[in-house]
């Protein structure tokens, strides 16, 4: 009698097993199907309302995470059952787990209270930091919001500026120095290419004249050639005309450099400088 009891009870318990097992699968399959409900429903909704489907998009995301979430921890407290040691254990797991992935949070947010007091740029400045340049269009506590000049929205934590190097261009002005270089050939005209290239600097409509400008020359090795460097620094008038006044210079000095016949520097590869001198030998 007692055999075939424990037999009874064994057979419930596997039943009981079973159904738990069952019940978990049926659960998932649901969460899954739901999420992609709401994926189908916000592709359907962006066809009627395509100027939207950018908020839809975020709309399916918080939803899917909720469902995933909130529904998955419902899921297995139903269908486990787990002792209450069990939930304490998960919950202090689950607690420092966040309080670990919480550490560069908090140090973000720390970093975005010493960028508001300190303030090594302001928001508008045009700012260098790693390999990108752009402008600071908001300071927040987690993160800075940059723009690049091909219009890409670059998010950087705030504990990056702590630690690494930033360099402001106009440090909370509107002006901002422009620095544009030129090259012309060692036998060139320097004087006049100077005078040419200073007079269309402080001519262009997007010059800022309360501040000097200045043309610096330099001699550089350009393609295993000597060259001359002739280097413009003057100030934009704002700094939202930066390539705007970049560009203007560049062209317009292009077009008087080749009125006035300033020679540019021959790149000749090295190559093919040492083949001709080989063929110039081989002649002889």
């Amino acid at each position: 009698m007692n055999e075939q009891n424990m037999s009874q009870i064994w057979d419930a318990m596997l039943m009981f097993e079973a159904w738990r097992a069952l019940f978990l699968l049926l659960g998932m399959a649901v969460l899954v199907f739901t999420a992609g409900l709401f994926k189908r429903l916000a592709d359907r909704a962006s066809d009627y309302f395509p100027s939207r489907r950018l908020l839809f998009l975020q709309i399916v995301t918080t939803l899917n995470f909720c469902v995933y979430i909130f529904g998955g921890s419902l899921l297995i407290y139903v269908a486990l059952s787990p002792a209450k040691e069990i939930l304490l254990a998960l919950g202090g797991g689950a607690a420092v787990a966040i309080g670990l992935s919480l550490k560069d949070l908090v140090a973000s947010l720390v970093a975005g209270l010493t960028l508001l007091f300190d303030r090594p740029f302001l928001v508008g400045d045009r700012v260098q930091f790693a390999d990108t340049y752009g402008e600071i269009k908001s300071i927040g506590l987690r993160s800075v919001k940059l723009v690049t000049l091909d219009d890409n929205l670059v998010t950087i934590p705030n504990a990056r500026f702590i630690s690494d190097v930033v360099s402001s261009g106009n440090a909370g002005s509107l002006d901002m120095m422009v620095v544009m270089p030129f090259h012309i050939a060692l036998d060139a005209d320097l004087e006049t290419a100077r005078r040419l290239l200073y007079e269309t600097v402080v001519t262009s409509r997007f010059v800022y004249l309360a501040k000097p400008v200045k043309i610096v020359v330099a001699e550089v090795v350009l393609g295993h050639n000597l060259a001359l460097k002739l280097i413009a620094k003057a100030y934009v008038l704002d700094v939202k005309y930066e390539k705007d006044f970049q560009t203007d210079v560049v062209s317009r000095v292009s077009k008087v450099f080749l009125a006035h016949h300033i020679k540019r520097p021959l790149l000749i590869n090295h190559e093919m400088a040492q083949a001709a001198v080989g063929a110039g030998h081989g002649d002889s």
